[in-house]
């Protein structure tokens, strides 16, 4: 295998193909990069069995041939020489790299080893437009689960119905919620894709008025952009019915400045970041949302605002949690919803109600 290409073509590349490879395997090839030369064009692939990232790039082919080369060295490397021509030729157990007048050796392994990724997925199919989807994955995403006790809580549930669709992610503390249309869809349909996969795709599609269409089939995922290619596993089993965990009423609603409290919570938010919970206490009644936080640091206590209907509420939270919540939400004002100081309670806009944030209090001796 021989071929020459631009260093900066090759390290952006590098740098997509690179997050689809194993940082924990006893599988070596899985932390590797193929590299394959053919007609006119150098194809870089990663997979860690469960996610898979092809990228395609122009090249001077001189000697065509496959071979997988250690990924995390080899993107550290390449990153370093995106300013000059690269030169790649691989013979035995090596590969040599060539760039300016100097040269580099590596280590590498052979291609037959290196899994077969399946792009054969368009049985089903539905398209957003680009600018939807990204919001849709950015206003849903941190609230999936992180731990692998309940492995379906990592991913976010898409359903299609009638060209409706709502994506939902909860992670045990908390539940996001989003509702918009899809531009078409060859059929209702529901999946439940990984979060790290749909960050990946969110970071693949550039910023555009125009539409992704997002292929599913067998329980795997595809999502095509610019010579790239992106193929996922989907999590199987049933997701947890939102119905289920969203009150239906509310004896407290709260309208306020978003900027307001957002600024609030923040400064009160400092005082308690080291702590397990990071405490605040929402003190809710009269014209005012009263926020206070208290650790071995010191105290902070401020009133804000609001426009409050129903009765007084004291409720204790996680401070990320509602920053997050507060964060994704795009109106100047915000509306709460509140029954106790012990149920959860949700964040909307105060107009648009295309999006919502369920919390889970903190229990408190106070709250």
């Amino acid at each position: 295998m021989k071929c020459v290409c631009e260093g900066l073509d090759l390290s952006e590349a590098v740098l997509k193909v690179v997050k689809a490879c194993s940082s924990k395997t006893t599988v070596p090839v899985l932390e590797c990069i193929k590299l394959s030369v053919k007609n006119d064009s150098l194809t870089l692939s990663a997979t860690d069995g469960e996610i898979s990232i092809i990228k395609t790039i122009k090249a001077e082919v001189l000697e065509e041939g496959d071979v997988c080369v250690p990924g995390k060295y080899f993107s550290d490397f390449i990153k370093k020489l995106e300013g000059v021509q690269i030169c790649l030729f691989h013979e035995g157990n090596k590969m040599e790299i060539s760039y300016a007048d100097s040269q580099t050796s590596m280590q590498v392994l052979s291609a037959d080893d290196f899994p077969v990724i399946d792009t054969q997925i368009n049985e089903n199919s539905f398209v957003l437009k680009t600018s939807d989807l990204k919001e849709f994955i950015r206003s849903t995403c941190f609230c999936c689960a992180t731990d692998d006790s309940r492995p379906i809580l990592k991913g976010c549930q898409f359903v299609i119905n009638d060209n409706d669709l709502c994506v939902t992610s909860l992670d045990g503390f908390r539940l996001a919620t989003i509702n918009g249309q899809v531009v078409s869809a060859t059929g209702n349909m529901e999946i439940i894709c990984p979060a790290r996969t749909l960050s990946e795709i969110e970071k693949m599609i550039p910023e555009s008025d125009e539409n992704t269409q997002i292929f599913v089939q067998r329980g795997m995922i595809l999502v095509s952009c610019d010579n790239t290619v992106l193929t996922s596993r989907l999590f199987g089993g049933d997701f947890i019915k939102k119905d289920n965990i969203i009150p239906k009423s509310f004896i407290t609603t709260v309208t306020v400045e978003k900027d307001l409290l957002k600024a609030s919570i923040e400064r009160a938010a400092i005082l308690v970041r080291n702590d397990k919970n990071s405490l605040i206490v929402l003190d809710i009644g009269g014209e005012k949302i009263e926020i206070s936080s208290v650790s071995e640091i010191g105290s902070v206590q401020e009133p804000v605002k609001a426009e409050i209907t129903g009765k007084d509420v004291r409720i204790a939270m996680n401070s990320k949690y509602i920053l997050d919540a507060v964060n994704a939400l795009n109106e100047d004002k915000i509306c709460l919803s509140f029954n106790n100081g012990i149920q959860p309670f949700i964040c909307q806009n105060a107009e648009k109600k295309d999006k919502l944030y369920l919390i889970l209090p903190v229990r408190t001796n106070n709250a």
